[in-house]
């Protein structure tokens, strides 16, 4: 249980600093901004307490508002997307799992992976942008912004998890 509080506090500390330092300051066409702090969410296993996923995505997304000076954006934004999370999950992942199942590209399968994690990225997205623009008269903007967002992100969490699987493989023994 405390191993498991840890990697999370651990997971929040990095995501975190690699929004707040890196992707805040990258603002592609004045539109796209990479959040890749979604990626936080594809990490909890789908035995998850509901109410702990709850607070812990609306604690990353306070902590991400604290630091990016947007009132309540992100804490709802992911708030939304971890009440989707688990719904989600069970859809997508397959019959026979075990009861610890965690998602992850060799998991899922990287087709089912990049949609489950577009999904949610989707979601957040969504909130995230109509609570920035609140307008139908900025529409084409909030969509602009909305597309490269997303585009955006998934691309840098792909990466990201690309790159995860690597480092795993490395550090497996060898048969």
């Amino acid at each position: 249980m405390m191993q498991v509080a840890l990697r999370r506090i651990w997971q929040v500390a990095l995501l975190t600093a690699a929004q707040v330092l890196v992707c805040n300051h990258f603002h592609l066409f004045g539109y796209a901004t990479p959040m890749i702090y979604v990626l936080f969410l594809c990490y909890i296993p789908i035995n998850a307490n509901r109410v702990a996923t709850l607070c812990w995505a609306f604690l990353l997304g306070f902590v991400i508002d604290l630091f990016s000076g947007t009132p309540g954006q992100a804490s709802a934004s992911m708030t939304l997307a971890a009440f989707a999370q688990a719904p989600l999950l069970k859809a997508m992942a397959p019959k026979d799992r075990a009861e610890d199942f965690t998602p992850s590209f060799r998991a899922l399968g990287k087709g089912s992976h990049t949609v489950y994690l577009l999904v949610l990225t989707c979601i957040h997205h969504l909130a995230y942008v109509a609570l920035e623009y609140m307008s139908f008269f900025t529409l084409l903007d909030a969509l602009l912004s909305l597309l490269g967002s997303l585009l955006l992100s998934m691309v840098v969490m792909l990466t990201l998890e690309t790159l995860r699987g690597r480092r795993r493989r490395q550090q497996l023994p060898a048969d």
